[in-house]
């Protein structure tokens, strides 16, 4: 049987590199206010950060609207397919994903109790934050994250150690947990609309209307989690034959899984906590870059960022320019693409599931 050529590393990286700025353009020149040329969105995104002069009227103002969707858009990409490529090595399992840690979870919880707060349900919480409630809602949802990352790492662990197993199943477990208390909360606020519905909109995902703040929260934990890449590759390819023979060629296993928990729950709960819950990214993205390009973790894991990128900011853009007002929540359209994806992969995996 021959065996499936992959593309070289390379390659596939350049090909992403070529489409991501394509989809930037593309991304700033769509919408519904007006049609702009490349030149006009420099312009305006060169004056965005202070390099030049501002665009007259008010297309300044839809120039700078477009970009920090565009450039939340692409964090929270790279960011969620990270996150799930550094889970997957982790797990051995191409199935895992950020939420098997309870990260999307634990940071709609934290999401939730500040839209509750800023809705009127906790002034004591917000007294004296007049002039920083924009940043509530992430803060909340990167906190809420963390807290529970810790929560699960402490339940599973048995002394120094960590359990994987124990780990996916107490994720599993808290974010059933997590999905109660968020229904509970979601059903005693029917009747205040607005209320209501900014937690829908949470729940279903949200790139409208972000802000520097948002893309400032994302990238930071984008990059804090890639700067872990390089301390992590090389195990995690060992720890594909199995914990014992990567202890016997001196991986230190332990910090290997405490090191990648804590990347992947960084990037993944600074994304959350600039758009809400957007599912799929972080199980899709990783698993096309091992399909194309092989399971190399010192270019999987960069590769699969890229990848991430490109995918949600392309859904994005795609079907912004197709459907226009009637765009769906990226969360909703990820769904739709990812849900069946996820199918195809069980179906694939059927074997390896019995073993379970």
């Amino acid at each position: 049987m021959s065996r499936r050529r992959l593309l070289p590393p390379a390659l596939l990286g350049a090909l992403l590199l070529a489409a991501l700025p394509a989809l930037v353009l593309w991304s700033l020149a769509t919408g519904p206010a007006a049609q702009l040329d490349a030149r006009t969105l420099l312009r305006g995104a060169l004056a965005a950060v202070g390099l030049g002069e501002s665009l007259p009227g008010s297309l300044q103002a839809i120039v700078e609207l477009r970009l920090w969707r565009t450039l939340t858009t692409t964090g929270v990409g790279a960011a969620l397919a990270l996150s799930g490529a550094l889970l997957q090595g982790l797990f051995r399992n191409p199935l895992a994903s950020p939420d098997v840690l309870g990260v999307t979870g634990g940071a709609s919880l934290g999401a939730t109790l500040a839209i509750l707060a800023l809705g009127g349900y906790g002034p004591l919480l917000l007294s004296g934050l007049a002039g920083g409630s924009a940043l509530l809602v992430p803060l909340a949802g990167f906190l809420g994250a963390a807290g529970v990352v810790t929560l699960v790492t402490l339940l599973a662990g048995a002394g120094a150690r960590v359990s994987v197993p124990a780990l996916l199943l107490f994720g599993l477990a808290v974010n059933t947990c997590l999905g109660g208390v968020l229904a509970l909360l979601s059903s005693l606020v029917l009747a205040n609309w607005e209320v209501s519905r900014a937690i829908l909109a949470w729940t279903f995902g949200s790139l409208d209307d972000r802000a520097p703040a948002h893309v400032a929260t994302v990238w930071a934990g984008l990059l804090l989690a890639g700067a872990a890449v390089p301390f992590v590759a090389r195990e995690l390819d060992l720890l594909a034959a199995g914990e014992e023979d990567a202890r016997s060629l001196g991986v230190h296993t332990v910090r290997v899984r405490r090191l990648v928990v804590l990347a992947s729950s960084l990037a993944a709960a600074a994304a959350v906590a600039v758009s809400g819950q957007i599912a799929f990214v972080g199980l899709v993205a990783p698993h096309l870059v091992r399909l194309a390009a092989g399971r190399g973790h010192r270019a999987l894991l960069p590769l699969a960022a890229l990848s991430g990128a490109v995918l949600l900011l392309g859904v994005d853009t795609a079907q912004r320019a197709l459907l226009g007002d009637r765009a769906l929540p990226p969360g909703v359209a990820m769904s739709l693409l990812g849900g069946p994806f996820f199918l195809g992969l069980l179906l694939v995996a059927r074997r390896e599931l019995n073993t379970w």
